[in-house]
């Protein structure tokens, strides 16, 4: 193995992340380890692949460049989606997804194949960050389910969004979608500026931000 090995605290420091992260990032196949007698070691080439984002989305849609490593995105999304009981995804400003749906509603998973969906999600997302709200809330979308937003900065300059949504009216549930009590709606609230703090500390990995107005 030509590639220098590194110890976990060295990629914790690297993807600024905690030590436990990066061994359930190896248990489970996200990040290329090896053992050396009791010890893990990481292939830096391994940790390089994380901090550049790929050419395509998992749907094979144009990956647009970023200044949020998308790879290490879902890794933070698919670690907490599921526990605050919503599905999530990181866009850009434009409203584009940089990552996979985590967690998605039986609703949403039945029709991720349908290119108009994209279209709506892309077109409601836009919104949101065109008029980002002061403060995080809970907001009904074009397709009637609710989600909210928490914005991710480099330094200055916003880069995108966090959004948590698939989330049915407290007065019409519908098995389709993820159900939150006053509880888990205030868990999400309290929760989701965390988490955007955390991808935005991230943020600036990966090169240059891409413009609304790429193609």
């Amino acid at each position: 193995m030509t590639s220098p090995l590194l110890t976990a605290r060295q990629v914790g420091d690297l993807l600024d992340v905690d030590v436990s992260t990066i061994y359930r990032m190896a248990a489970d196949g996200r990040l290329q380890a090896v053992h050396i007698g009791r010890q893990w070691r990481f292939p830096a080439d391994g940790v390089e692949g994380i901090l550049r984002p790929p050419l395509t989305t998992p749907h094979g849609h144009p990956r647009h460049r970023s200044a949020i490593p998308p790879d290490l995105a879902e890794s933070v999304i698919d670690l907490v989606a599921e526990p605050l009981g919503v599905m999530m995804v990181v866009t850009d400003m434009g409203g584009r997804p940089l990552t996979k749906v985590a967690n998605p509603c039986p609703w949403f998973a039945d029709r991720a194949n349908d290119p108009d969906l994209l279209t709506t999600c892309v077109a409601d997302w836009r919104e949101l960050a065109s008029s980002p709200a002061v403060t995080t809330r809970l907001e009904e979308g074009r397709l009637g389910f609710r989600c909210a937003s928490s914005l991710v900065r480099d330094g200055t300059t916003l880069v995108g969004m966090l959004l948590a949504g698939g989330v049915g009216p407290d007065d019409a549930p519908d098995e389709g979608l993820h159900h939150l009590d006053a509880a888990g709606q205030q868990r999400l609230i309290d929760a989701l500026p965390r988490v955007a703090a955390l991808l935005s500390r991230l943020a600036g990995r990966a090169g240059p931000v891409a413009s609304p107005n790429d193609n």
